[in-house]
Order: structure tokens, then sequence, then C-alpha cells
């Protein structure tokens, strides 16, 4: 048995009856071998958190309120902040915290600056497989 599958047997054993099993995902838009060490999940996350764009928003100001000295909030810090409070509502749901971080990190993508800080509440239904969204 690979890494990957029992990390995928740990999933079906401890995530909620809702949760989104890797060993479930629907694929991806093009197709690509299993990894023997990482489910797609977390190569999902691993392919964000690597890519250039992802790595620019360090240069790009979230709030700016004429902070005192060099502390002031980039793009970067405030979707990392957001990926571990999602991480950690994930964890105590029992939901898939590699799909759910990926999630949250992507969100920034999502997001235009002149947004205003309104936003539509995250549902849970976003985090849940349709294999397991007819459960809920």
């Amino acid at each position: 048995m690979t890494i990957r599958e029992s990390l995928e047997q740990r999933e079906r054993e401890y995530l909620s009856e809702y949760a989104a099993l890797s060993s479930q995902s629907r694929g991806r838009d093009k197709e690509e071998p299993q990894c023997d060490i990482r489910p797609v999940y977390q190569r999902d996350r691993d392919r964000i958190i690597h890519c250039k764009s992802f790595r620019r928003l360090k240069d790009k100001t979230q709030v700016f309120l004429a902070p005192e000295g060099d502390h002031y909030r980039t793009r970067l810090t405030h979707t990392l902040e957001v990926s571990q409070n999602a991480r950690t509502i994930a964890k105590a749901l029992r939901l898939n915290e590699d799909l759910t971080e990926a999630i949250a990190l992507g969100m920034i993508w999502g997001i235009l600056p002149s947004v205003t800080p309104v936003r539509e509440p995250l549902t849970m239904s976003v985090l849940l497989d349709s294999n397991t969204a007819s459960r809920a």
C-alpha cells in the first residue's frame, strides 16, 4: 500500500460522512498519473502555494491604513491567515483539510480589488463533493 493509499484510507475512517474524500475526487481537466505520496487535494494545495501568481501576493497590499513602521498587511499574509482559519474549522467539522485549505488559498483570485468588504459567506456545500452533497 502506498503512502497516498494509506492517507486515503485514514480519510475514509476519520472524516465526516459529508466530507469530500480524495479517493472520490472527480479528477482533473487534464488526466494525470496518481502520486504515490500525496492525495489529489494535497497536490492541488501544493500547486497553489508553489505557483508564481500566489507568490506575487507578497507585493500586494491587502489593507492600507497608514501603518506605523514596517507593519502592514499584504494579500499573501491575509490569504495565509484565512487558510489557517479555514483549516481549523475543517478539522473541527472533520472535513477534508487539504481541500479546504486549497479553496481558502485560491479564494484571493476570486476577489477584485474594488470589491466591498461585504462578501457572501462560504457555504459548506462548496467544501463538499457532489457525491456527498446530496446526502446533506
